[in-house]
């Protein structure tokens, strides 16, 4: 879920919980921070239960929801990283029978002088 869809279901719930009970949330911090907004959802649930406002415990589902860790699969980042990792294990072995080579003192020159 993008963060702005977070974003603006905190900010829902935020607006919800100040009319109704009083309570002062940080939008922003509850977007961001699962914890927080666990607690705040907690505390929605706590008030929808105790006050008989289903709209809380409603909102309070969609916070949880959207701060829910996304499992996806990647196989598509897996395959770019196997073959990344392949290619810099295939550089490193052709570059070290050259590393093997005794170095020449000799300063290297450059092609064509300094002007």
């Amino acid at each position: 879920m993008l963060n702005s869809e977070r974003l603006a279901i905190a900010a829902h719930l935020h607006v919800l919980l100040r009319r109704k009970t009083g309570r002062v949330t940080d939008t922003e911090w509850m977007a961001a921070n699962t914890e927080y907004a666990a607690e705040i959802a907690r505390f929605a649930r706590e008030r929808a239960h105790s006050d008989n406002h289903p709209d809380l415990a409603e909102w309070a589902a969609k916070l949880e929801s959207a701060m829910a860790p996304v499992a996806e699969p990647r196989p598509l980042r897996d395959r770019l990283l196997q073959a990344a990792t392949q290619s810099l294990r295939e550089v490193h072995t052709a570059s070290e029978p050259e590393a093997s080579k005794p170095h020449s003192t000799e300063m290297p020159r450059y092609v064509r002088g300094i002007r």
